[in-house]
């Protein structure tokens, strides 16, 4: 298998890797936080990136590292004048840290992330000890031409119990000249000794705008209803690249007109979605069916919750659906009990591989129950 053609666990299906990515888009903010942080030249050793998933975390330590590693040599001033103070982290393409960065070639940059079985020509599911090793084995060789050493580690709350535990011992003794950026999309599942030697980067969700910015950077072509892909896609740019592929707002809108008719179920609109959900091909509809379907009951619920005056409409219907499925808090309580039972039964479903098509009836028949009572 060529080196293109393996998967890859920190880039998202149908997109560019973040490291190749030269503009980011919505997290001026954090980068502002490191700029401060490198011109106090009081940097900590190891940040701590987090935020929703497919926000720009992983671009955004792409470019700490680039704008670190493309830092001149600091030789006291004896020989070159001070470099000017930086007031961005931007680093042209054409440089050449950029080049080897892009090509994965540069020596003081190391990448530790969840490593392809070739015995399985799968993914691991977790960031293994033994990658953490090769971090550790490559902070003992001095760089060859001095500067900044970074390490990326995507995604931190990915590392197994053993991985963590090797990874905290070189938090506790950092070596010089070191910046670790841990990517982190749930830092509740982080060691919190882990968490207490990090400073935190936090990564906010896009709005409309910055989402349209996101998606023509990476060549996707506007959306027609891009107020729609935002409030689904919940303001991130990954989620909103998925949608795109398994062609989520039409699919949206089919979740939407079969739930218009409960209490009283369209069965043979139901069979008819949760049928092309079956086979290998069809797998990533059959994802996006269940996220969809658990987004669905999360704005229902919210609605009967909040009761907002007016309702930004991800699916034409939507607003005068939630007025008759979710009118109070006590209809919220039921569709948020729901989204619990269905989530965690889509979650055994996957686990023990059960027919999709049944899956997906039996969550809109459970849908149809819950409107009745």
């Amino acid at each position: 298998m060529s080196d293109d053609s393996i998967p890859q666990s920190d880039v998202i299906d149908g997109a560019p890797h973040p490291r190749l990515t030269e503009k980011l888009i919505g997290q001026s903010a954090a980068e502002d936080t490191f700029l401060t942080a490198f011109n106090s030249g009081r940097l900590h050793h190891a940040w701590l990136i987090n935020g929703p998933r497919g926000v720009g975390k992983s671009t955004l330590a792409w470019r700490i590292a680039r704008f670190l590693l493309a830092q001149p040599d600091d030789d006291g001033g004896m020989f070159v004048d001070a470099a000017p103070t930086p007031t961005n982290l931007s680093v042209p393409v054409d440089h050449p840290v950029a080049r080897r960065i892009a090509a994965l070639g540069e020596p003081r940059l190391f990448l530790a992330r969840r490593p392809y079985d070739e015995k399985s020509k799968k993914l691991k599911q977790a960031i293994t000890v033994e990658e953490v090793r090769k971090l550790k084995s490559f902070f003992n060789f001095s760089a060859a031409d001095g500067g900044w050493r970074v390490a990326i580690v995507d995604a931190a709350d990915e590392l197994n119990t053993a991985a963590a535990n090797a990874l905290l011992k070189i938090l506790e003794e950092p070596p010089e000249k070191v910046i670790l950026l841990l990517v982190c999309h749930q830092p509740a599942r982080l060691l919190p000794t882990i968490r207490s030697r990090c400073r935190e980067l936090r990564c906010v969700q896009l709005n409309e705008t910055e989402l349209d910015g996101v998606l023509a950077q990476a060549g996707f072509e506007a959306s027609q209803n891009s107020l729609a892909l935002a409030t689904l896609a919940d303001g991130s740019a990954g989620q909103a690249i998925q949608m795109l592929g398994a062609d989520g707002l039409k699919l949206y809108a089919s979740i939407v007109s079969i739930a218009a008719r409960a209490p009283g179920l369209d069965r043979g609109a139901a069979l008819t979605l949760a049928n092309a959900c079956v086979g290998k091909a069809a797998e990533q509809k059959y994802d996006m069916t269940l996220r969809l379907f658990a987004t669905f009951l999360a704005r229902l619920a919210r609605h009967g919750a909040l009761q907002p005056s007016t309702v930004i409409e991800a699916a034409q219907g939507e607003a005068s659906l939630f007025a008759k499925l979710a009118p109070n808090a006590a209809a919220a309580r039921k569709w948020a009990n729901l989204l619990q039972e269905i989530t965690s039964r889509s979650t055994h479903a996957r686990a023990v591989n059960l027919d999709p098509s049944s899956v997906i009836l039996d969550m809109f028949l459970k849908l149809d129950e819950t409107a009745r009572n």
